[in-house]
């Protein structure tokens, strides 16, 4: 890290600083084209001193000027960069192998940060998102992985903000790509979902009919009440039938009206 004091670069430094600037102004103009130093406008240069950073804010974008012999400069890019995690094998809280691989998103905000405190800021970054991706998946159940993504690349990119902030990275998004189960696991799966899905249609089937008798129930106090909406809704029954053009029809008749034809009979 960074030391908040700066030390100078000694007598040394200087005199070797000032023979640099010296061997500039003698050899002018020809020396301008080492000493200037185009910086494009999504990158910024970190200049070292006889080993020691110039400052501690980046320069650029534009023209920056350094000197022969003493100074030194690093470009950094802070467009985003997009970092492909491969499929990681992953053994979920409920003991399912998976693979699941994801993306990254990140960019450098502090050029000084990323050149000082960290050997390869996109290696460290690209490796650092492989671990927490799997210490984060590995506390997870297979319903909760699938059904919670949004929540988990929430929580990983909280974590990879926060570990990365020391190194100049923000972390912009996370997402998952894709998960992979074993072909047994899915094969179970799809099964217990048929069979819910056909456990949901028997109770749905036992409520019509509950629904269904009921309603004959109400239907058969009425007309049990009226004898003659019996008649009526016979008649009805038969308007229908021959309204589809049928050879044959067949007319139900009620026992109560051959009850009392019999009755009739033997009284006279």
């Amino acid at each position: 890290v960074i030391a908040d004091r700066r030390e100078g670069i000694g007598v040394c430094g200087w005199i070797l600083v000032s023979l640099s600037f010296f061997l500039v102004v003698i050899t002018f103009p020809v020396s301008i084209w080492a000493c200037i130093k185009v910086i494009r406008e999504y990158e910024r240069a970190v200049v070292f001193r006889l080993g020691r950073i110039l400052s501690k804010k980046a320069k650029g974008p534009g023209l920056i000027l350094v000197l022969p012999c003493t100074d030194t400069f690093i470009k950094v890019d802070l467009r985003a960069v997009t970092c492909k995690i491969p499929p990681q094998e992953i053994l979920t809280k409920d003991a399912v192998t998976t693979q699941v691989d994801g993306v990254v998103y990140y960019r450098i905000h502090s050029a000084v940060s990323a050149v000082a405190n960290v050997t390869d800021v996109h290696s460290a970054t690209f490796l650092l998102a492989q671990t927490t991706l799997r210490n984060i998946l590995g506390t997870q159940s297979l319903a909760q992985l699938l059904a919670g993504r949004e929540e988990i690349t929430h929580s990983i990119q909280a974590i990879l903000d926060s570990a990365t902030e020391q190194w100049g990275i923000k972390v912009a998004r996370v997402e998952i790509k894709d998960v992979r189960i074993p072909v047994a696991m899915q094969r179970a799966m799809a099964a217990e979902a048929e069979a819910a899905r056909e456990a949901r249609a028997k109770v749905v089937a036992a409520e019509g009919e509950m629904n269904a008798s009921k309603a004959l129930k109400q239907a058969s106090m009425v007309l049990a009440e009226s004898p003659a909406g019996l008649q009526l809704r016979y008649l009805q029954t038969l308007t229908t039938l021959a309204a589809e053009n049928n050879s044959t029809i067949v007319f139900p008749l009620p026992i109560n009206m051959l009850e009392s034809l019999g009755q009739k009979n033997r009284g006279g």
